[in-house]
C-alpha cells in the first residue's frame, strides 16, 4: 500500500482535514486528494434520500472520472424536535450563500419556535462514508454522535454546526474540542476508523 492515493469528493477544507487526520492515524501510507487537487472532476448532485445514497453518488462519480479509489461522505445534523430536520439538507437548506454562523442561528431560531425546552433539544450528527473502487465495488461505513443543541454558539474549532452541538458527557460543544478530541468521538471519526480497518484489505 506504499504511496497509495485515494480521492475524496469534497472541496470542504474542514471536512478534508478531519478525514486526512483521522485516516493518517491508522493508514499513514495513504495520500488523500480533495477535489481542489482534481479540478477536472465535476461534483455530483446530491439527489439521494439518505446520507448513504448521497455519499455513494459522490464517490462513484469521482472513481469513474479519474480511475482511483474514491471516498465521499454525506453528513449532517438530525434534530429531534424538528422531526429529523435538516438531515440530508444540512448544508443546503438555508441557501448556498449563508455562512456557518448564519446557518446555525437560523437552525436555533427554528428550534426555539418549536416551543420545546432546551433540555429536549436533542440531536445527533450522522456520517455515511462511501468507498467506491474504480471497478465499481462499493462499501459504506457509518458513524453517529449523540448530543443536544445549545442556544448560543461556543468554541472556535471545527466547522458547520459544531459551535451549537453540545456533547453532554464532556460539557463542551464539538467546536470546543481539539481536532484529536473530536476525531476520537465524532460521527466522521467513527466512520473513518471503520473505513480504515477495512481499507488495507480492500486496496490489495
Amino acid at each position: 500500500m506504499t504511496g497509495t492515493r485515494i480521492a475524496m469528493a469534497t472541496r470542504n477544507a474542514g471536512k478534508l482535514a478531519e478525514v486526512r487526520s483521522a485516516l493518517a492515524a491508522v493508514v499513514p501510507s495513504i495520500e488523500v486528494l480533495g477535489l481542489d487537487d482534481l479540478p477536472e472532476v465535476p461534483e455530483a448532485a446530491e439527489t439521494g434520500a439518505t446520507f448513504a445514497e448521497n455519499a455513494l453518488l459522490k464517490a462513484r462519480a469521482v472513481a469513474e472520472a479519474i480511475g482511483l479509489p474514491a471516498i465521499a461522505d454525506d453528513s449532517g445534523i438530525v434534530v429531534d424536535v424538528l422531526d429529523g430536520f435538516p438531515g440530508v439538507q444540512s448544508a443546503r437548506w438555508a441557501g448556498d450563500s449563508v455562512t456557518d454562523s448564519e446557518r446555525n442561528a437560523r437552525l436555533i431560531e427554528r428550534v426555539r419556535a418549536s416551543g420545546r425546552p432546551e433540555s429536549e433539544w436533542t440531536a445527533r450528527f450522522v456520517c455515511a462514508l462511501a468507498l467506491v473502487m474504480p471497478g465499481g465495488e462499493a462499501h459504506v461505513f457509518e458513524g453517529t454522535i449523540e448530543g443536544r443543541l445549545v442556544p448560543e454558539p461556543r468554541g472556535r474549532n471545527g466547522f458547520g454546526y459544531d459551535p451549537v452541538f453540545l456533547v453532554p458527557g464532556l460539557g463542551r460543544t464539538t467546536a470546543e474540542l481539539t481536532r484529536e478530541e473530536k476525531n476520537a468521538i465524532s460521527h466522521r471519526g467513527k466512520a473513518v476508523r471503520a473505513l480504515a480497518e477495512r481499507l488495507p484489505a480492500l486496496l490489495r
